[in-house]
């Protein structure tokens, strides 16, 4: 292949950015051009690239966001929006597509696949909600980025001896609340895999106050309940004065860690190597600390595990 194009599509993730800079510097070293699609699917359908070379990803490996911007795109899951976008690649000499972002940008890579124009996918979400793979690049800078509010909510929760349910973002996945509830050593993490049951909340509240503990933290992944309606229900049960936090899209911005700017910089090397060699069709994946790369197909498919033990290890050892 003579020349790529790279777009970044759905939610921004920290590390994005370092993805982008290894995919141009890795082309580069191979000698294949790279072109920067805008807006994700947007950019296809509206012929929206620009050239991408060593200069122009300078200084972009240490930012969140993306350089490339991101944006939904509706029109790109009509065939009409399809076939102008194949259009546009064929007249720009795009022969091989690397798509960064989550599953639903995979389904456009798959789409673009089946049309003709080879892509491989790099998984990037901060909600590790992509079956096929251990990591997501983001997921890591959110872990902490929510870590640290967190504590600085424990601050004040404590001062006041207080209950804080904290809602944070996840997309149907439990993994960021279950992570950052070990982390912060939560009373109860409330995730998507199990049960939600507010009683086993506040009989959980109740037992730790039997122990002389005064402050507690909830963390709950969105989506699974109202969380100012779960700290009234607590503040009624238990008289512990209760206060609820959405912590939003802060989780997604902020500079990515050193995990997430060596797996985006691996991952887009390992994407670039692929068209290199006339392979397309791929998600590039981290299993077992290796980076792999699976038929897409395939790795739509999979189904989401859940990490029972680390669970099981949140509820034993919560304060």
């Amino acid at each position: 292949m003579k020349t790529i194009g790279v777009l970044t599509s759905g939610g921004d993730a920290p590390g994005m950015n370092a993805a982008v800079r290894s995919i141009v510097r890795s082309a580069e070293t191979m000698g294949i051009k790279v072109k920067g699609v805008m807006r994700g699917y947007n950019g296809l359908i509206e012929n929206h690239f620009v050239d991408l070379d060593i200069r122009s990803v300078s200084d972009i490996i240490q930012r969140g966001g993306t350089a490339l911007y991101t944006a939904r795109c509706p029109k790109f899951k009509t065939e009409e929006g399809i076939n102008e976008a194949i259009k546009n690649c064929k007249e720009s000499g795009i022969e091989g597509l690397i798509v960064i972002g989550g599953d639903g940008s995979f389904r456009g890579a798959r789409d673009l696949s089946l049309h003709g124009i080879p892509c491989v996918g790099i998984p990037a979400t901060i909600d590790n909600d992509i079956s096929s793979t251990d990591y997501t690049i983001g997921f890591d800078t959110a872990m902490n980025t929510v870590v640290e509010l967190v504590d600085k909510i424990r601050d004040t929760a404590c001062s006041h001896d207080r209950c804080s349910v904290v809602e944070v973002m996840g997309h149907g996945a439990g993994d960021l609340a279950l992570q950052c509830g070990l982390a912060v050593g939560a009373t109860s993490v409330i995730v998507p895999e199990k049960t939600y049951d507010p009683d086993a909340v506040i009989t959980k509240i109740r037992e730790t106050q039997k122990r002389g503990r005064n402050h507690f933290i909830i963390v709950v992944s969105e989506g699974l309940c109202d969380v100012r309606e779960l700290a009234k229900q607590i503040e009624e049960a238990t008289e512990i004065e209760s206060r609820a936090t959405i912590l939003g899209h802060i989780q997604r911005g902020g500079s990515p860690t050193l995990r997430d700017r060596v797996v985006a910089s691996k991952m887009g090397y390992a994407a670039v190597e692929l068209l290199k060699n006339g392979i397309g069709n791929r998600v590039i994946a981290l299993k077992n600390c290796e980076i792999v790369n699976y038929d897409i197909f395939e790795a739509l498919n999979m189904p989401k595990t859940f990490d029972e033990e680390t669970y099981l290890l949140a509820n034993m050892i919560s304060s």
